[in-house]
């Protein structure tokens, strides 16, 4: 790029700048940013910074700096979509209904937009429904859900971004999650916290500190943006399978729930009222095209002995759907009865 398009970029830059609605003084930065490169140029300085600061603007311009979803507290909508995503479980339900109705008693007495208790912490073993109760909850509030993965999660830069002046810079999972969603308010599904590297648990759980206390929160800085994100808006989710790993100040400022395993009996009202209709919707295949026999069922659920969770179902069902809309599709028959005779040629 020569000299000449590099000052037509910066009047671009300028003019994109100018055309969403920032936080005044973060404005006037990046703006004091792109008018010393346009000096630089002008006085026969290289094209070096040019990149860094449009990557720059770029992620300033696209962050929903004031964009909020409008939240819908509605008890009886949220035990309904509690009730459709989940059988049993009446004990973790009700308390996340009684988290709700603290949030809907600040809004309306109190005029708060944030939530001032602590975040919810499903805590159990794999399979139980701790990411199912974090969408429902998404789900009953009309808000956007975003999930950040902390399974290997490497550093505390992970989190919280990189300046923008060093190699391959980028902002962390949490600016990164709220441009995903365009929002300020969603809801942050923070995952698996149990399974950060050991090397960088110390540190992440210093990021995570801050994240969660409504006290700092409000003045997040990510060192790529350099300048603080308020994230008292946002409702953050946690879940792990267990809490050995995670650091005591984190847990105190957590609300834990704890998940318990599925009785194989529940596991079957699973499968047949929860799990089968919902891949059969997802792939087409009718009801009448369909049908397990009810004996086969407590084999469905112990495929390879007792596990606390549903995962290992949820992945037979599956296999089992898919297996019969390959037989429509092929023409070998209309409608599948499965039973112990013929599940082998199934799975």
């Amino acid at each position: 790029m020569d000299t000449q398009a590099a000052l037509s970029e910066i009047t671009k830059l300028k003019t994109k700048l100018q055309s969403v609605q920032l936080p005044a003084n973060l404005q006037q930065k990046a703006m004091d940013q792109i008018e010393r490169i346009n000096l630089s140029l002008k006085y026969g300085g290289n094209l070096a910074h040019l990149d860094i600061i449009e990557k720059y603007v770029d992620w300033i311009v696209s962050l929903p700096w004031y964009t909020e979803t409008k939240d819908i507290v509605d008890i009886a909508k949220a035990k309904a979509s509690l009730d459709k995503n989940h059988y049993g479980l009446d004990k973790v339900k009700l308390r996340i209904l009684e988290y709700l109705s603290i949030y809907k008693l600040q809004k309306e007495k109190l005029n708060a937009n944030t939530i001032h208790t602590r975040p919810l912490f499903f805590v159990g073993l794999a399979g139980t429904g701790k990411t199912t109760f974090a969408i429902s909850i998404a789900e009953s509030l009309g808000r956007r859900l975003v999930r950040i993965p902390f399974g290997g999660l490497a550093s505390a830069r992970d989190l919280r971004g990189q300046s923008k002046i060093t190699p391959e810079s980028e902002p962390g999972k949490i600016i990164e999650s709220l441009r995903e969603v365009k929002v300020r308010n969603p809801v942050i599904l923070l995952d698996e916290l149990d399974r950060i590297t050991p090397d960088a648990r110390a540190e992440v759980m210093g990021v995570l500190l801050e994240l969660l206390d409504p006290n700092q929160n409000q003045h997040f800085v990510d060192y790529f943006l350099d300048y603080p994100f308020d994230l008292s808006n946002v409702l953050f989710v946690a879940t792990a399978n267990n809490t050995t790993n995670i650091a005591p100040p984190v847990l105190d400022r957590l609300e834990l729930i704890q998940m318990p395993s599925y009785s194989d009996e529940e596991k079957i009202e699973i499968g047949k009222n929860y799990i089968l209709p919902k891949y059969m919707k997802a792939t087409g295949v009718d009801p009448n095209q369909l049908t397990i026999d009810e004996s086969l069922w407590p084999e469905l659920v112990r495929p390879l002995g007792f596990e606390p969770g549903i995962r290992s179902l949820e992945r037979l069902i599956e296999t089992i759907v898919r297996k019969v809309a390959y037989k429509l599709v092929a023409g070998q028959g209309n409608n599948f009865y499965i039973n112990s005779n013929n599940i082998r040629e199934f799975k």
